[in-house]
């Protein structure tokens, strides 16, 4: 019966581990999606509008770049907030 006890605890312990890898992960992929996102978003307008020196696309995807960076950070505080 000890056994089990102690291979649940060791379970617990892992999975509690491996949880904010999997926090940090998805938060790097939000951000690359972000990022790619507005690129296609700029480029669209870009061609849309006819615009030939790509104003858009530099303009949209330096906004999805902050965003992204804000989003990345305000999530961070919140989960090392939570884990203290």
């Amino acid at each position: 019966m000890a056994n089990k006890e102690n291979y649940h605890k060791e379970n617990q312990k892992q999975g509690k581990q491996l949880n904010p890898y999997i926090r940090f992960t998805s938060i790097a992929i939000q951000m690359g999606l972000t990022i790619y996102l507005g690129s296609k978003l700029g480029a669209w307008l870009d061609v849309k509008l006819g615009n030939e020196n790509q104003l858009y696309y530099k303009i949209v995807s330096l906004i999805a770049v902050f965003f992204a960076i804000y989003s990345v950070i305000k999530q961070v505080i919140k989960i090392t907030n939570k884990d203290s």
